[in-house]
């Protein structure tokens, strides 16, 4: 059986920016240091006058490593990408990463609950009842504080870190490694303590699911 693994999008896998306020200087650094990057054209949520549907500009930079980390994870995992942004930013954006249509599932922010805790929190079980072999993988821990053993915090990615290597060397093989347990909850724990760490935010044991 394969592994589920749930994937964020901004921070996670690219960082995107507002193409008018992006400045000139970062975009050349991160240009010049190698890193993949396309504007897009996304529909907004606003509306223009008379009811037009607004269009905003942004500039997405693709984490190093991308491609060959989704390709290779696809090997071994069932890949769902579950992100708090809108669908008309982010559906076009990941048409663009995932032209093999790798991901099997998509998830928006409308998937997303609230909680006395957090507002856009990913509850995994939305996506599986079974716990034991689900993963979910975001720089915001908040996103997953219903299921805090079934996360991977991850370090937030930005144009300022062209050579960043977190998604090759460090959150692929952690997958692999989980891919061959039978409860990915025990090594989560053990590596992350992530349960410790939400007690320690002021969020009780009694607000989570296992």
């Amino acid at each position: 059986m394969y592994l589920q693994v749930v994937l964020d999008l901004d921070e996670t896998l690219v960082c995107a920016y507002e193409t008018s306020s992006l400045p000139a200087a970062l975009r050349s650094q991160a240009i010049e240091a190698g890193l993949n990057w396309f504007d897009l054209e996304c529909v907004s949520s606003d509306k223009e006058g008379e009811g037009k549907q607004k269009i905003n500009y942004v500039t997405v930079f693709e984490r190093p490593g991308l491609k060959e980390f989704l390709t290779k994870l696809s090997k071994f995992a069932d890949l769902v990408l579950f992100t708090a942004g809108l669908e008309g930013y982010a559906r076009p954006l990941v048409d663009i990463i995932d032209k093999e249509n790798l991901f099997s599932h998509r998830l928006y922010r409308p998937s997303t609950i609230s909680t006395e805790y957090r507002e856009h929190v990913k509850d995994l079980t939305c996506i599986s009842k079974d716990l034991h072999r689900i993963v979910i993988v975001d720089n915001n821990p908040f996103s997953f504080v219903l299921q805090p053993v079934n996360g991977i915090p991850c370090i937030p990615f930005s144009a300022g870190q062209p050579h960043d290597t977190q998604l090759l060397d460090v959150i692929l093989p952690l997958l692999k490694q989980l891919s061959e347990q039978n409860d990915v909850r025990p090594l989560l724990y053990e590596k992350f303590h992530m349960t410790d760490w939400f007690q320690k935010q002021g969020i009780p044991a009694s607000s989570w699911t296992v």
